[in-house]
């Protein structure tokens, strides 16, 4: 395996941090987004995994982890053409975007402005952003965390943040260490969040078609009690037919509970794609 370039990206808000392995320009580049207030390590285990055979790029979204300062005056779309152009300057040709939660959303939003662009998108955790499947009361809430989160007893806000997203020990762990980032800069971690949400509710109100033209694959733990992700999942896949594989006893970060078993769905839908 190549080991990860650290790279950085200008914007008029602040600098991207990523990562980026490439073996050949040809090859298939997994492209890996984190969900909110996670960072790249989200994906270590897949990373070790496909780093051998695939062209790796992961980033710290943006005003997360080593993206900061950032200014929060961006949106969905903007963090979309931003990845776009980190992979134009890669080079890359044939991005398979792999997006946890809030990276799912970026992935939704990528296929939007791109629709030709990607080779393949595969969600964990994630949820569709189309207008028909949030109810009135989820986007007004939505809209209103950030202070939720800069009120929260920080202690409390670490337990049931890490404990809330995966059932795992190394999951668990993992996510604490992400979210420690942020110790003793709360308002930061609330800036974040509340932001992250509020972006969410607005590309959800475009109303866009958010329709996925590229081989798709939906994963959802069965224990993953972050929002409404499962009844969300049901209802995309209902309505798609994109597959769904249901990872039990997997929480919201599943590629961290069950990692070897994410790995294998994702080595299975590259050799099909």
């Amino acid at each position: 395996m190549n080991p990860l370039k650290e790279d950085v990206y200008q914007t008029p808000c602040g600098t991207i941090h990523y990562w980026v392995s490439i073996l050949s320009l040809d090859a298939i580049t997994l492209v890996f987004l984190p969900g909110l207030t996670a960072d790249h390590r989200l994906f270590d285990k897949q990373i070790e995994h496909f780093g051998r055979k695939y062209n790796i790029v992961v980033w710290d979204a943006p005003g997360h982890a080593t993206s900061w300062p950032f200014q929060f005056d961006f949106d969905l779309f903007d963090k979309a053409k931003w990845l776009n152009e980190i992979l134009e300057r890669e080079k890359i040709v044939k991005p398979v975007i792999v997006g946890q939660s809030m990276g799912g959303y970026v992935g939704q939003a990528f296929a939007q402005l791109y629709p030709d662009q990607l080779k393949g998108f595969i969600s964990i955790d994630s949820a569709p952003l189309q207008r028909k499947y949030v109810t009135a009361a989820e986007l007004w809430l939505l809209k209103r965390m950030e202070p939720v989160y800069a009120h929260y007893p920080w202690k409390l806000l670490l337990k049931s943040g890490t404990d809330g997203v995966a059932t795992s020990d190394y999951g668990r762990n993992l996510m604490r260490e992400m979210m420690l980032v942020y110790d003793g800069n709360q308002k930061r971690y609330a800036q974040i969040a509340g932001h992250g949400f509020r972006i969410l509710a607005a590309a959800i109100e475009k109303n866009f078609p958010y329709e996925i033209k590229c081989p798709a694959l939906l994963i959802c733990g069965t224990q993953d009690h972050a929002g409404s992700c499962i009844r969300y999942n049901k209802a995309w896949h209902r309505d798609t037919q994109i597959p769904l594989q249901w990872i039990e006893g997997a929480g919201h970060n599943s590629n961290t509970d069950k990692p070897e078993l994410i790995n294998a769905l994702i080595e299975e839908f590259l050799t099909n794609i």
